[in-house]
């Protein structure tokens, strides 16, 4: 009986992580270039769990992982100049509080107040040669990237693309960290739309669905746990009762 209740539990703990996970595509449903998150969960194979740190031998032994979606989202025309959409695959180099450079797919561009293309962190948006100025004027972005001010040649945004995406560092505000040592390539296969912005990858309806089975789940695993500490109590009752 015990066993069992170790059981229900260790499957109630990938399910609060799933709703944590949900809630947070929702809540950035509407965020340009955001790239959905999804949880992979399995239980450990015999040979798995006999080398897992688990509190009891009765414990069934849970793994679960935490991965990205990078499927571009759809593309909504805005008519701004700054806002940019990265059709194909790569993205936005922007930099960093401490220089270091970050990628991104939010194309929400603007200028900063010292005359930069900054994203709305504040980040720099960076070409092969470093920040790129575009005070005053009328700015073009070419297809390929090329900024002109009031058709003066300024530079090129700089897209790079990365083989293994799994290696990428989720660290908020739509931006990803890259693991030192990691060499950025240049993109080839992209286009930059000026005027459109890439939505989310979020299929809001979906999430939906699955949250609601989720919790589900969670709720028949915790109907089961009290089921059988209702059980375990009832016994330990009788058998006290006994003279």
């Amino acid at each position: 009986m015990i066993k069992g209740m170790y059981q229900s539990a260790s499957a109630m703990i990938p399910r609060v992580r799933q709703q944590e996970v949900i809630a947070n595509n929702l809540a950035n449903a509407s965020a340009p270039g955001f790239k959905r998150d999804q949880i992979f969960t399995r239980e450990l194979t015999r040979a798995q769990a006999r080398q897992a740190d688990t509190r009891s031998d009765w414990q069934t032994p849970m793994i679960d992982q935490v991965y990205t979606d990078y499927d571009q989202g759809q593309f909504n025309k805005t008519d701004n100049p700054l806002d940019l959409a990265l059709e194909g695959y790569g993205f936005f180099v922007v930099e960093g509080d401490d220089g270091s450079q970050l990628l991104t797919r939010a194309g929400n561009f603007m200028v900063s107040p010292d005359g930069f293309l900054t994203n709305p962190e504040g980040h720099r948006v960076l070409s092969e040669a470093g920040p790129i100025p575009v005070e005053g004027g009328t700015i073009e972005i070419s297809e390929s990237g090329q900024v002109t001010v009031d058709s003066a040649n300024i530079g090129n945004i700089r897209v790079v693309q990365i083989d293994n995406l799994s290696i990428l560092d989720k660290i908020g505000n739509n931006e990803f960290m890259v693991p030192e040592g990691i060499e950025l390539a240049a993109a080839v296969k992209y286009t930059i739309r000026q005027g459109y912005l890439e939505s989310s990858n979020v299929d809001v309806i979906k999430e939906m669905v699955d949250m609601i089975v989720s919790f589900r789940n969670y709720e028949s695993d915790a109907q089961s746990l009290k089921a059988q500490d209702d059980s375990l109590e009832k016994l330990i009752r009788n058998v006290g009762s006994v003279r």
